[in-house]
């Protein structure tokens, strides 16, 4: 997968993979990781799917419906690029805490629902329910950011209050942030994922 790594100043500290949202690429989110935590190491992804010239992590089939047979795929082939990742780069495998937004924050979602071992935890910008009919792996002692705002037309309040259902019922400790904006990623919402960040 296309990708950027960056070797952070401190080993202790996770290695943060960076999801970009539909249309994106592997330098948008860089900038985030800086803020949230200078001192740890980045694996910047680029999604393998284009639609309409714009990279994806996953195909959908309509805005809020997505393919599920290539979700599934696509997280497979996500989490053992991370996996390989690890082993080239050197960087810790079970300290990777995933930053997405909205559709990698989805994919980034679906990394928690398919495999206790792929994630230490997750910012999550706007995400949807990646899979209704899951059933999820024993997410005790993972911990989760969800920010969502309450105007959002493209993943409305309950998707993110349902996969904070989710997640919690499976064990996560999860914080759910409400911006009162649209689907658009706000200084604000990332200043409140440092703070959580900082406490957990």
């Amino acid at each position: 997968m296309k990708h950027i790594f960056r070797q952070g100043s401190n080993s202790e500290k996770p290695t943060f993979l960076m999801l970009h949202g539909t249309g994106g690429t592997e330098q948008d989110l860089i900038q985030l990781a800086d803020i949230i935590d200078p001192e740890a190491s980045v694996l910047s992804v680029r999604g393998n799917i284009s639609e309409n010239g714009m990279p994806r992590f996953f195909k959908r089939l309509a805005e809020g419906i997505f393919d599920m047979e290539d979700l599934k795929f696509r997280t497979a082939e996500l989490n053992d690029f991370v996996t390989k990742a690890a082993g080239d780069y050197g960087f810790d495998r079970s300290n990777v805490i995933a930053i997405g937004y909205s559709n990698g924050a989805n994919i980034a979602a679906n990394l928690l629902y398919t495999d206790r071992d792929a994630l230490k935890g997750a910012i999550l910008h706007h995400p949807m329910v990646p899979n209704k009919e899951a059933q999820l792996p024993d997410l005790q002692g993972k911990r989760v950011f969800i920010a969502a705002g309450s105007n959002d037309p493209i993943c409305p309040p309950e998707e993110s209050e349902e996969l904070e259902g989710m997640l919690s019922a499976a064990g996560a400790s999860v914080e759910l942030h409400w911006e009162s904006r649209g689907h658009q990623l706000t200084m604000s919402e990332v200043e409140a994922a440092k703070k959580w960040y900082s406490n957990n």
